[in-house]
């Protein structure tokens, strides 16, 4: 892991690919979603998305720090904390906004927020008011909350990670054990709209592995331990570990695991996806990924742009699934299943691509102006 401030083309190009897998694995008759990480592993790509965003984070933090004080980088990721509830805000009402879209047209597809629009509905100002404190958190919004949660807690953890790393470390898994040994009780004290209801997402467990990230950018870890004698034994677990794991998941258990395991990063989630982070830095070292990057650069422009592109692909996978559902009467149809994959990955190209053309558009608009006069 690079210790330099410029952009990581690997970086961008791992949070786009990211998000395409979370786009098409939000759509129940994908059939790329047959072949995404879920598909051989005991993790999915929400791992990923989380520990790319500590290791975004602490790029972004350090950079800034370096460039201007410490004190500025505190102050702007608190706002970003601000950023992402706004974004949670817009996702939620685009969800609530599509549901009613598709409820009007008669189509009736299971991930549709109805029983949101339903409480919406009957009482209006309630609902609105568990939106805004995060009781009620419609269908793909819910990644978001904790997202929150991570950036207002970056300025404290940011500093213990490049001068204490051992205690950020000690604490984080101490709050991730904490959350394992109280499950399910433990996201019982986050806010919920629903009698006995739980958030999608435990922050206190699954920020182990955004501190992780956060870890792997400010520290040499990969560095060190690959270049001791036997380093490469490492590599070798990893590899023991990614291989058990699609040897389960394509051979003896084909059906999709509990949800309360990912809720609440079961311990065997987040050690295979160490497995596949440390494999995968082997191909960053070696520079496979960064030539990939620079022959892919689309992907990695939706990477840099990541909270645009994750709402807006929260829509389109509600409305590509919702409509794919309806045409395929639920059925796997592989001829529909590749349009829709088509289809979805080219809007969030377009989605990534939009804020260019607005700039594009607005400069060809000044330049007449000024011609004019």
């Amino acid at each position: 892991m690079q210790k330099s401030s410029s952009r990581l083309v690997e970086l961008d190009f791992f949070r786009g690919l990211v998000l395409l897998i979370i786009v098409v694995d939000h759509i129940g008759g994908s059939i790329l979603s047959r072949i995404t990480l879920h598909a051989y592993a005991l993790c999915d790509a929400a791992e990923v998305f989380v520990f790319l965003g500590g290791f975004a984070t602490a790029t972004a933090y350090v950079a800034l720090a370096e460039r201007r004080t410490e004190a500025i980088a505190r102050s702007r990721f608190l706002r970003r904390a601000f950023e992402i509830y706004r974004a949670f805000l817009v996702t939620a009402a685009l969800m609530l906004l599509v549901s009613a879209v598709m409820v009007a047209f008669s189509v009736d597809a299971p991930n549709l927020a109805v029983t949101d629009l339903d409480d919406l509905i009957a009482s209006p100002f309630a609902a609105l008011g568990d939106i805004l404190v995060f009781r009620r958190q419609p269908y793909l919004a819910s990644v978001l909350p904790m997202y929150a949660f991570f950036a207002m807690l970056t300025p404290f953890a940011l500093p213990l990670a490049r001068k204490k790393p051992w205690l950020l470390l000690a604490v984080s898994v101490a709050l991730w054990a904490c959350a394992q040994w109280t499950a399910p009780w433990s996201s019982s004290y986050l806010p919920t709209a629903e009698e006995g209801g739980q958030w999608d997402f435990n922050p206190l467990a699954w920020q182990l592995l955004f501190v992780l990230g956060v870890l792997a950018r400010c520290q040499p870890v990969y560095q060190r331990i690959s270049a001791m004698r036997f380093g490469w034994t490492v590599s070798v677990l990893a590899l023991g570990i990614v291989a058990a794991a699609a040897y389960y998941r394509l051979v003896i258990e084909h059906a999709p695991l509990d949800t309360g395991f990912k809720q609440h990063l079961a311990w065997f989630r987040a050690l295979n996806f160490l497995a596949i982070a440390w494999l995968t830095a082997n191909l960053i070292r070696l520079g496979w990924a960064k030539k990939i990057a620079h022959r892919l650069p689309w992907i990695g422009m939706i990477g840099q742009r990541g909270l645009l592109c994750f709402i807006g692909g929260a829509v389109i996978s509600l409305v590509v699934d919702s409509l794919l559902y309806t045409a395929t009467e639920g059925y796997l149809n592989v001829p529909y299943g590749l349009v829709a994959d088509a289809i979805a990955v080219g809007l969030l190209f377009a989605v990534a691509k939009a804020p260019d053309l607005v700039q594009r558009v607005k400069r060809i608009y000044t330049v007449r102006i000024g011609m004019s006069r």
